[in-house]
């Protein structure tokens, strides 16, 4: 799965872990490997200007997804038949925006980034909440993609800190031994 993160926005994000979060929602999602998707973070006026131009809403916005035209709907849904290789589209992140819903919230940028980067690949996937069912079934689904990463993402993390203390235990020893 390609997936490329660009952050244009000025504020500092892991592009790393905005990019393992979208991959695990993709492959949780049971997408096509050789798909493709582009996440930019931009500056508020950037996001204002999109938000204006495609939602005809005025002022920035914390997350907006571009579908490519080329899908239909049902061709998104994972649960759709025949979901092939395609290029899925574009997510764009407003870092700046999302910083006040995160501290509102209680929690890190890192973690609002996160979760808004699950939101819009769902929203490119064909999920919506514009209706309470569409949005029940979609932020259902957004709290477990985003439990099950970090879930996924600390016990990687432990088998990492396990694996370095094991190395150097056994690097010692065999200094000692030589």
């Amino acid at each position: 799965m390609s997936i490329e993160v660009c952050n244009e926005s000025g504020v500092t994000v892991d592009e790393s872990l905005i990019a393992s979060v979208a991959r695990f929602a993709l492959d949780a999602m049971h997408v096509n490997p050789a798909a493709e998707l582009s996440i930019l973070a931009v500056t508020t006026e950037v996001m204002s200007e999109l938000h204006e131009r495609w939602m005809e809403e005025p002022g920035p916005t914390d997350v907006m997804s571009f579908p490519m035209d080329e899908l239909t709907e049902e061709s998104r849904r994972p649960d759709a038949p025949e979901m092939g290789p395609a290029l899925l589209g574009d997510i764009v992140l407003c870092p700046e925006f999302a910083t006040a819903q995160a501290r509102t919230a209680g929690h890190a940028l890192a973690d609002e980034l996160h979760l808004l980067t699950v939101h819009g690949v769902l929203h490119l996937l064909g999920y919506d909440h514009a209706e309470p069912d569409e949005e029940r079934e979609m932020f259902a689904l957004q709290s477990k993609l985003l439990a099950d990463w970090r879930t996924a993402a600390a016990e990687t993390a432990a088998r990492e800190a396990q694996r370095r203390s094991d190395s150097a235990v056994l690097g010692t020893v065999g200094l000692e031994d030589s």
